[in-house]
């Protein structure tokens, strides 16, 4: 059986864990150290790329080049990575980062874009960028962007199309995925809360709403569907990528907006994930694939995969994109420097205040720098077991990644744990008061 590594131990912790209580041996200045020393690393990640990709979207470290997405930039690392810079007190970068967005970034580009990475990355940026800086340039991009997404909602069903053109609002690809279409409401919906334009949380609600009716007899979702007929194209169920974050925002926008729906449609569904996907091995704690026909707040199930997942980690020296966890052999050995496992340390070490969770973020910080730091930046790995390099830094290992890991060892006040959600992307969005 096989587990993807994307899923977050987050998924099973809600607001009203109780702490552990142990006593922290590490000392505070001891944590300081370690996230002074992620700070460097992301300063001199953004550095690689101002110098070689510097307007672009994502730099490429092994060329010293950059790579568009789309043809044509989108800014996407820029305003990806502005709140981390916020966050880590980099006023001067983040000053001068947001000037450039204001001046540079334009939705008006006869150019097809995927609805759930603009969503994501570009406005979760924005929309995080505004709440940080009160910069009213960022909201109205966001509004634009958003409104330049809308036409992809045309579907009979509901459920955007995967592309949207921006300029012309035309829509291409009828063959999606929870994933796709249900992380969208933390973004639209902070757009309604911020705009008064109740449309965005409307379209991005129904979307939700549509592939949790569509559920099987057991309360599971498939991986793909078709948006225009509504009919699953491929019942594997699992908690991977395609399906993971679509469980992520089922909570997480019960909590951001309270909103009641989504609360009783993630009861529900976790029940059902829980019930039919966990499995205990001797090797650890997993998750698996099933058909979804056929086979909220659990701070045990959260440990106990993140052990798991630390013991892949530390098996191959950093964790490979998928495993057959009943033979701990590797069937996907990518690694595109992803953040889901640091991201997962923090939430669980800001819930028990249990050193472990340091000593495990030490581990992946020592791992990023021995493996993937590049003379231009970060590069994602081929392989995991001969540590070949890619030429690739997504933007999301400045957003997320290091992110995480410099929250993970940063003072506690850093941030307001109790009065934000992190979007998908990690970017920091406020609750409703």
């Amino acid at each position: 059986m096989k587990i993807i590594v994307w899923f977050v131990a987050l998924l099973f912790i809600t607001t009203n864990v109780v702490a552990s209580g142990k006593n922290p041996k590490w000392t505070e200045a001891e944590k300081k150290i370690l996230a002074d020393s992620v700070r460097q690393e992301f300063l001199y990640a953004w550095n690689s790329y101002k110098q070689y990709a510097w307007g672009h979207d994502q730099l490429k470290p092994l060329s010293k080049s950059y790579k568009d997405w789309y043809g044509t930039s989108l800014c996407m690392t820029p305003v990806d990575a502005l709140d981390a810079m916020l966050i880590m007190g980099l006023k001067a970068e983040a000053d001068s980062t947001r000037e450039y967005i204001a001046k540079n970034l334009s939705f008006y580009k006869d150019i097809y874009v995927k609805t759930f990475e603009l969503t994501t990355r570009i406005l979760g940026g924005l929309l995080s960028g505004y709440e940080l800086t009160g910069d009213r340039r960022l909201l109205d991009l966001a509004q634009e962007g958003g409104s330049r997404l809308l036409p992809s909602f045309s579907s009979p069903t509901g459920m955007p199309h995967v592309w949207v053109n921006l300029k012309t609002g035309a829509v291409l690809g009828d063959s999606s995925n929870p994933a796709e279409f249900g992380t969208l409401l933390v973004e639209f919906g902070t757009l309604t809360k911020y705009t008064d334009e109740n449309i965005f949380y409307g379209k991005a609600k129904q979307a939700l709403t549509e592939i949790y009716k569509r559920r099987s007899p057991i309360g599971l979702v498939g991986e793909k569907i078709n948006v225009m007929t509504g009919q699953w194209i491929d019942t594997t169920s699992h908690i991977g990528g395609m399906i993971d974050s679509y469980y992520e925002y089922l909570l997480k926008c019960s909590i951001l907006f309270d909103d009641k729906d989504c609360a009783e449609m993630w009861r529900n569904s976790i029940a059902a994930v829980n019930k039919y996907l966990s499995h205990s091995a001797a090797n650890g704690f997993w998750y698996s694939h099933v058909d979804m026909n056929t086979l909220s707040g659990d701070l045990d199930r959260a440990k106990q995969l993140e052990e798991s997942c630390y013991k892949m980690w530390t098996k191959f020296g950093i964790e490979p994109e998928e495993l057959d966890y009943s033979t701990m052999k590797i069937t996907k050995p990518g690694y595109p420097l992803r953040p889901e496992i640091i991201e997962s340390a923090y939430y669980l070490y800001h819930y028990t205040h249990d050193d472990r969770y340091l000593e495990m973020g030490r581990t992946f910080f020592r791992s990023l720098v021995k493996y993937c730091r590049t003379d231009a930046g970060y590069a994602a790995l081929k392989n995991v077991e001969t540590k070949e390099k890619k030429d690739e830094m997504d933007s999301f290992f400045l957003a997320e990644t290091l992110k995480y890991l410099y929250l993970l060892f940063a003072p506690a006040e850093t941030l307001d744990f109790d009065k934000i959600i992190f979007s998908t992307e990690a970017h920091p969005i406020k609750k409703n008061n």
